[in-house]
């Protein structure tokens, strides 16, 4: 369980290099990191208002997460959006600079996160639960989608079993989301899942594989867009 959290949060970062027995706990991870995340919306709402709230919701994130996912989103959107060859898409991507297309990414994922968080009730299940459902995208990614950067810290987590972790998270996320909402809550998890392997298709197509910045940006996007379906359906 360490691992699992010094790999996905800013708990537990000793410098000790993860192992494939992590991937079981990525499910557990997103549920507490995205339950945490949706107290703060219920009561940013409660004391504050929902443009507040919402605020401080993208705060609470970043700030839980380091920023890692949100880091990856840049990263991956300059190299993958751009129009470039293999090596130099993922020059771009370890380049610590953030370029234009990581630059709009940012700006238009946390703008409709804040939006969409602004929109509706607090629910902080379906934080967790779309929270979880991108953690279990994780997982699942890194055991079954080649590994396109040989070193980087992602591929320890190679050889890891991803069925545990796959059945934990769909059925955590899939009872938190409903449990919000059960319309909204199911197309908000369907939505999010693909979503995020749309993501992971795409550096599949353009690098051959996946890296952590594409973990941290199918992550990213697969909770934007559940939200956003959530929003859809529920109002």
């Amino acid at each position: 369980m360490g691992a699992a959290f010094g790999f996905l949060t800013v708990f537990g970062r000793h410098g000790r290099r993860p192992d494939p027995s992590a991937l079981v706990w990525f499910p557990v991870v997103g549920v507490v990191v995205g339950g945490a995340v949706g107290m703060v919306w219920w009561a940013g709402q409660r004391w504050t208002n929902v443009l507040l709230a919402a605020a401080l919701v993208v705060l609470a994130d970043a700030v839980l997460t380091g920023g890692l996912h949100l880091d990856g989103l840049a990263d991956s959107a300059d190299g993958l959006l751009a129009p470039l060859e293999t090596e130099r898409r993922l020059a771009a991507m370890a380049d610590p600079a953030v370029g234009a297309f990581g630059v709009m990414a940012l700006v238009t994922v946390l703008g409709v996160r804040w939006a969409a968080l602004a929109s509706v009730v607090a629910q902080p299940a379906l934080l967790a639960g779309l929270w979880c459902l991108s953690r279990t995208l994780m997982a699942l990614v890194v055991s079954k989608v080649p590994y396109a950067r040989p070193g980087g810290l992602a591929e320890a987590f190679a050889g890891g079993s991803p069925l545990v972790a796959g059945a934990l998270g769909g059925a955590l996320a899939g009872g938190l989301c409903v449990g919000a909402g059960a319309a909204a809550g199911a197309v908000a998890v369907v939505t999010a899942a693909v979503a995020g392997l749309c993501v992971v298709a795409v550096a599949a197509r353009r690098i051959g594989g996946f890296t952590g910045d594409v973990l941290g940006a199918a992550g990213v996007v697969a909770e934007t867009a559940g939200l956003v379906a959530y929003v859809v359906v529920a109002t």
